[in-house]
Order: C-alpha cells, then sequence, then structure tokens
C-alpha cells in the first residue's frame, strides 16, 4: 500500500531534481541572449514566444494529463525540455537570429505546459488515494522549499559554468534531464487516477470537453475566477521581472561578472525558500487564505518599485528578494486555495487553465516592458511594472469579501468538503471512466 509520506517524497523528488535541471539558465538565459546578438527588446521577444508557447498547448497538454495522464504527461515535458534546450544552443551558434530563438522558444513552451499542473495534479490525486488528512498549503510549501534549494544550486551552478562559456549551463541541463527522465519512469505512477485511452480523432472533442470543465469549474466559479485575474496580473510583471534584473544588476554593478548573476539568482532561490517557511508560521496565526495573498501582493508591488528607484546594485538586490521572497509566501497558499475549489477529474484542466490566464499575462507584460526597458531604461520598466501590479489587491479585496470555505485554512480534507458543499458541487472521489463524468460521494 503506498503511504502519503511515500507520495510526498516522490513530489519533492521529482520536482526537486526537475527543478535543479531548469534552473541551469535561468541565471544566465537573457545575458546569452544578449550574447548571441539579440537586444534587449528582442530578448524579451524570444522570451515573450515562450510564454504565448505556454498559452496555446495549455488546453492540448491538459487533454492529454486528464486522459492518459499526469506520469506521460511529465515525461513528455521532460524530453520536448531536453531537445529544445539544445536547439537553443544550436541556433546561437548558426547565428539564427530572433526568428530562430522565437520558434525553440514557443516550443519549450510546449515542454514545460505539459510539466505545469500535471505533477501538482498528481500529487492532490494520490494523497487522496493514500488517504491523506493534512495540510496542502504545508505540503506545497514544503515543496516549495524542496523545488527552492534546487534553483539555488542550479542557479549557481549555472553561472559558474556560464563563466566558462554561456552554452555550458545549457548542455548540462539537457544532459540532466535524461536523469530526470529515469527517476521519474521509476518513481511516478498514477494513483487515484484511471487513464483513458486517446486518439488523435478525439483530441478535438477532448478540447472542447476540457475548456467547458475549465469554464465550468473554473472562470465560471467566481472564487477561481479572481485567483486567475490576480496572477495574470502579478505573474505578467513578474515574468518579465525575473529575466530584466540580470543585465540591470549588473549595469548598476559595473562590471560584467557573469558569475555575480548566478550569485545573485541563488538568493532569489533562498528568499523564496525563506518566504515558504514564513508561510507555515503565518498560518499557524492567519485564519484566512486572502489575508495572506493580500499582505504579499502590497509587499510585492512596494518592493518592485523600489526595485527601479533606488539607483545601487545592493539596495536593487535586497529589494528584490523582497519581491520574491513575498512570491515563496504566495505561492503555496494560491495553490492549496486553487486545490480545495477544484474537483479530482477536473484539477489539470483547470491547472492548466489557470497558467494559460497567467501565462497571457506574461506575453502582453514581456513585450510592452521589453519595448519600454529599450525606449527608456530597465529601471522605468520595473517602476511601470511594479505599478501595475496594484491591480492585483482589488481583485484579492473582492475574494476577501466574499467569505469562501476554502479560504479558511484548516485541513485539506475539510476544506475541500466545504469548498465543494458551498458551490453546490459533490466531493469527487472517483471517475466514471466511460463517461469521464465525476462521481460525488
Amino acid at each position: 500500500m503506498v503511504t502519503a509520506d511515500r507520495v510526498i517524497r516522490g513530489y519533492f523528488l521529482i520536482s526537486g531534481l526537475y527543478t535543479l535541471a531548469a534552473a541551469l539558465i535561468w541565471g544566465v538565459n537573457t545575458l546569452f541572449l544578449l550574447d548571441a546578438g539579440l537586444d534587449i527588446f528582442g530578448v524579451f521577444v524570444a522570451n515573450g514566444a515562450y510564454t504565448a508557447g505556454m498559452v496555446i498547448f495549455e488546453i492540448p497538454t491538459g487533454v492529454l494529463a486528464d486522459t492518459r495522464g499526469r506520469r506521460v504527461s511529465f515525461l513528455l515535458s521532460v524530453v520536448i525540455l531536453s531537445m529544445t534546450t539544445v536547439a537553443y544552443v544550436a541556433a546561437a551558434r548558426m547565428g539564427g537570429g530572433l526568428g530562430s530563438f522565437v520558434i525553440v522558444s514557443v516550443f519549450m513552451g510546449l515542454g514545460f505546459t505539459f510539466y505545469s499542473g500535471a505533477v501538482e495534479a498528481w500529487l492532490v490525486d494520490a494523497l487522496k488515494a493514500a488517504d491523506y488528512g493534512g495540510q496542502l498549503d504545508h505540503v506545497f510549501a514544503r515543496g516549495a522549499m524542496v523545488t527552492g534549494s534546487a534553483m539555488l544550486v542550479g542557479t549557481v551552478t549555472g553561472g559558474l559554468l556560464g563563466s566558462i562559456d554561456l552554452a555550458v549551463p545549457y548542455l548540462v541541463r539537457a544532459g540532466m534531464l535524461v536523469a530526470v527522465f529515469g527517476v521519474a519512469f521509476v518513481v511516478m505512477h498514477d494513483l487515484g487516477f484511471t487513464a483513458r485511452a486517446l486518439r488523435w480523432s478525439d483530441i478535438p472533442r477532448e478540447m472542447r470537453a476540457v475548456a467547458r470543465e475549465s469554464m465550468t469549474y473554473g472562470w465560471n466559479r467566481r472564487p477561481v475566477r479572481l485567483l486567475m485575474l490576480c496572477s495574470a496580473v502579478q505573474m505578467g510583471f513578474l515574468t518579465w521581472g525575473f529575466y530584466a534584473w540580470q543585465p540591470y544588476l549588473l549595469e548598476l554593478l559595473g562590471r560584467d561578472v557573469v558569475w555575480v548573476a548566478g550569485i545573485v539568482a541563488a538568493l532569489i532561490a533562498a528568499s523564496t525558500i525563506a518566504g515558504n517557511a514564513l508561510t507555515y508560521w503565518l498560518t499557524r496565526f492567519c485564519g484566512h487564505r486572502s489575508t495572506l495573498l493580500l499582505w504579499s501582493a502590497g509587499v510585492q508591488t512596494v518592493a518592485a518599485v523600489g526595485v527601479g528607484l533606488v539607483g545601487s546594485f545592493w539596495a536593487a538586490v535586497a529589494l528584490l528578494l523582497v519581491v520574491t521572497g513575498a512570491m515563496g509566501v504566495a505561492g503555496p497558499v494560491k495553490q492549496a486555495f486553487l486545490h480545495q475549489m477544484v474537483p479530482s477529474a477536473q484539477r489539470a484542466s483547470v491547472l492548466s487553465f489557470h497558467s494559460l490566464v497567467a501565462s497571457a499575462g506574461g506575453v502582453g507584460a514581456q513585450g510592452s516592458l521589453g519595448y519600454l526597458a529599450r525606449v527608456r531604461s530597465i529601471a522605468d520598466g520595473y517602476v511601470v511594472g511594479g505599478l501595475f501590479t496594484l491591480l492585483a489587491i482589488p481583485v484579492l479585496v473582492l475574494l476577501r469579501r466574499r467569505h469562501e470555505d476554502a479560504d479558511r485554512i484548516v485541513g485539506d480534507r475539510a476544506g475541500q468538503r466545504a469548498a465543494c458543499a458551498a458551490q453546490g458541487l459533490p466531493e469527487v472521489t472517483q471517475v466514471d471512466t466511460t463517461t469521464h463524468r465525476a462521481v460525488g460521494t
């Protein structure tokens, strides 16, 4: 019999290794693209293409995760990400220009959509099958600490490897992903979920079904919609801001030292871990998730604007770490909030749709803020983008005023039962595999 502890350990192992491999390029990606001949606007066009790929492919990959299974979806993610990472290096070596990077970035986005939502859905389904009754907030917080630690190690290593050659972190990443595939193949098995056959002719019908379920259990439910809108506003800026700091901070430092970018990326990971750890303490004293999300949003906005105003390397680094620390608090809380409002059978679809909405915000933000950075400065981008995140606060105020049952920080089972009852929905325990309809208690 599979225990909840074993499921949780497997989740930590898989997500940690995946993040370790992926993070090897996160601290040097913008520098790599600039070195390949793109200007700052071109960098964010390429990054925007990656985000656009995530928007385009979220629903089709959600279909796969909800039919063939979360394990198949994750394994495909690893394969595609490894191949596109090598293609990135090839595009730079052959001088392919912006067009080549845009094409590869779109397919890299495809790889990440196979990952987004699938591993979380696998975890929650498996925990339910193992009769887990604890708080999802704590599991996600611990998982975020694991991935944050992996990001810390990965970004420092990537920075050091990038000091040798900016292409080296990409090649090492591709090789590590091959190892991740082997580990996941052995460790990750769908529990609490029954896979179904999927034919090519069935895909349009399944996509329509996923779209309907995403609307019924996601967008049409106001609290879920409010969380999605909040993510679109915040992630639009944060997606740009995560890559903009690399040239911005080196400009403030006055030195073109690649390993510094790796160290700063590691500090970002550490601040995120600290935020995840703070979630444990805060949930002991705060009874509502929306309260934590509101405070986090306010801190993020003030600190993000400050990054663009201070004009000092050390002050900008400190404020950037405040932004990512606040993100570390909000991430697990938002994850648990969503999971307790979405039935198991539709979980991967709704999570993919949530990621789609957040990514859609990132497409517009990266293009517009990237253009502002070229005609004005990256500092102005932080000020304007930070002010834009103010829009998340009234959205969260509306969510807080709804007094949703899922807003209360209680054990996962109690929270999910209350949330489903409040929406007039049954608590899903299994899926009728012949009709793909949720069967409630």
